[in-house]
């Protein structure tokens, strides 16, 4: 059985329901406030799932080579290593304002020092990889089949809004977010990344700092949801406000199970303008060829569950094609996981966005502007950086496709 915290305080208990389920209760004096979920108020009744954890619990949950770290490390010692065993490990450390600890434990969040700056300048060589997954794996609550880690930097600067502001020494949690890939499987994914993120900033969308190693083997990303007080805002991905799984992250539409659905708990004055964000962020994502823009990647962010909620920066952007030729969408457009036109963008923008014509095609037009800038900066990239030339050149000719009839000359 888990204690389960929001800000800070006691919001309730989960325990496992039956043979594969789970069951939450709130603390009888939790306030509405305390919710751990737009999408599971505060109730006397319990919230019980048949199957696996409520999605919200199981949304920082790692996947790929982090969770089989962690299978390996702790499965011994728990005779089995089932979602709840994982998030008995990871639960103290996650993206967002939940956490977790043992029924009886107090909530200490303590993640090790690490200078970021080492990881930008690699120093420690070829076993910086498995020297940060052996020493933060147990601290890294956050999702992705691609090991991610969580950080506390050793100078633990806030970066948010560029303020530069210290936290206090009494904070422990973790400041940054670091990616790392196989490169045997996906070479160069970190350029990639980078690259693909400096476009989604050049076209007006928020994103967060971040930065790539020297030798291009790691990306380093500020948290979005950490306040410069040290407290946390809310963060929940589409998978949560869609009432599914993991596993069912392919599982959907972007009209409804992304545009419509977002409407439904956005609850802000803002809801236009983040609107348009959206679906320019859908948009990008089909222009820059990221067949891996599923539920898990798109979120909401907030700083009351009863309050405000905007759509949360730009992430987990890349193009997928490059590794996987015939890669495709990852949620269903028009009834179709194709590579969109330029007209059921055109269309999408005015029937799901409510855009005119001519702000539609304004958007598509910037997303293309974006990518052309982007793409002279990596073919100067390319030229001092040898390895990345197979990649980068077939990035430049995907994005080209993405952007036809659009703009001209980007793949040369």
């Amino acid at each position: 059985m888990f204690k389960v915290w929001n800000d800070s305080r006691e919001a309730g208990m989960l325990d496992r329901f039956n043979q594969r389920g789970s069951s939450f209760a709130y603390i009888p004096e939790a306030p509405p406030a305390r919710a751990v979920s737009v999408t599971m108020p505060v109730r006397l009744p319990s919230w019980d799932i048949r199957f696996g954890l409520p999605p919200i619990f199981e949304m920082n949950l790692p996947e790929g080579m982090l969770r089989e770290r962690l299978r390996l490390t702790f499965a011994k010692a728990t005779g089995t290593f089932d979602e709840f065993d994982l998030l008995g490990v990871v639960g103290r450390s996650q993206v967002g304002r939940i956490r977790y600890t043992g029924q009886r434990e107090h909530l200490q969040e303590d993640v090790p020092f690490q200078s970021v700056d080492e990881i930008l300048e690699h120093r420690r060589g070829g076993e910086l990889f498995r020297y940060l997954m052996e020493k933060f794996a147990a601290s890294s609550g956050i999702s992705g089949v691609q090991p991610k880690i969580l950080v506390r930097d050793e100078a633990a600067f806030s970066a948010l809004n560029g303020s530069g502001q210290r936290f206090s020494e009494s904070y422990r949690g973790a400041t940054h977010i670091v990616k790392f890939w196989e490169q045997n499987q996906y070479p160069q994914l970190a350029a990639n990344e980078y690259f693909c993120l400096e476009v989604a900033r050049d076209c007006g969308l928020e994103v967060p700092p971040y930065r790539l190693s020297e030798d291009a083997q790691a990306l380093v990303i500020d948290r979005f949801d950490l306040r410069s007080d040290g407290t946390y805002r809310g963060f929940e991905d589409f998978c949560v406000l869609n009432a599914r799984r993991t596993d069912e992250k392919y599982r959907g539409s972007y009209e409804t199970s992304i545009l419509k659905r977002f409407t439904q708990f956005a609850n802000s004055p803002h809801v236009v303008e983040d609107t348009e964000r959206l679906f320019t962020l859908i948009a990008l994502n089909c222009a820059l060829r990221n067949g891996d823009a599923h539920l898990k990647n798109f979120g909401i962010l907030y700083d009351d569950v009863q309050g405000e909620a905007r759509l949360a920066p730009a992430y987990d952007l890349v193009t997928t094609s490059v590794y996987l030729p015939k890669d495709s969408m990852a949620l269903t457009l028009n009834g179709t996981t194709r590579w969109p036109s330029l007209k059921e963008l055109q269309r999408l923008g005015e029937t799901r966005m409510g855009g005119s014509p001519a702000r539609v095609g304004a958007i598509l037009e910037r997303i293309a502007d974006a990518m052309s800038d982007v793409a002279s900066a990596m073919r100067l990239y390319i030229k001092t950086h040898p390895e990345f030339q197979e990649v980068g050149v077939q990035m430049l000719t995907l994005w080209q496709a993405g952007i036809a009839g659009r703009r001209r000359g980007m793949a040369g």
